[in-house]
């Protein structure tokens, strides 16, 4: 019992800081009078084609689960960009050689890497008013990225990330 709780805390732990995302809206907008949406017909996200498909089956998912339904003439197009970049690594080992004695000081000291760099897959998410040709809603989202992944692994990461993307879709007004 003891090892399920830990299992299930870890797996918690990991999938709470898996993505972050970063909002930014045009507050003056009502989001009520988009209820149809349709994607850029020369969108280039970024991705393979097959994680591509897999990115825009899970938003169509998510979008349905929202009630906004696809359609030929939308009332907003989704436009979706995609980078992949390395972190720089943030640990490395020093090794320091040095002496002192009688007026007399040196030293020597070296940081070495360790581990590889991280890959992170930057994903660019933007809504535009199919009248005015306008943006309305941006999200800016972060995660970490295997190159590797099993297509099984690589489809639930998609899924987990646009929902937490879409999370905040239409913003709360006050």
């Amino acid at each position: 019992m003891r090892y399920l709780t830990v299992g299930f805390l870890l797996i918690f732990c990991l999938s709470c800081t898996a993505v972050r995302v970063n909002y930014d809206y045009d507050k003056k907008t009502d989001f009520t009078n988009y209820t149809t949406y349709n994607y850029y017909p020369q969108m280039d996200t970024g991705l393979s084609q097959l994680d591509a498909k897999r990115l825009l089956k899970a938003v169509d998912s998510t979008m349905q689960m929202k009630g906004i339904l696809f359609s030929e003439e939308p009332d907003f197009f989704i436009n979706i960009q995609s980078r992949a970049f390395r972190t720089p690594q943030n640990s490395s080992v020093g090794v320091g050689v040095g002496g002192t004695g009688r007026n007399v000081g040196g030293g020597v000291s070296i940081g070495l890497p360790v581990g590889r760099p991280n890959m992170e897959l930057e994903i660019v998410f933007d809504l535009v008013d199919s009248q005015k040709d306008e943006l309305f809603w941006q999200a800016v989202s972060e995660s970490a990225f295997r190159e590797n992944a099993s297509p099984s692994v690589k489809e639930q990461n998609l899924r987990n990330l646009v929902a937490k993307v879409f999370a905040k879709y239409p913003p709360k007004t006050k």
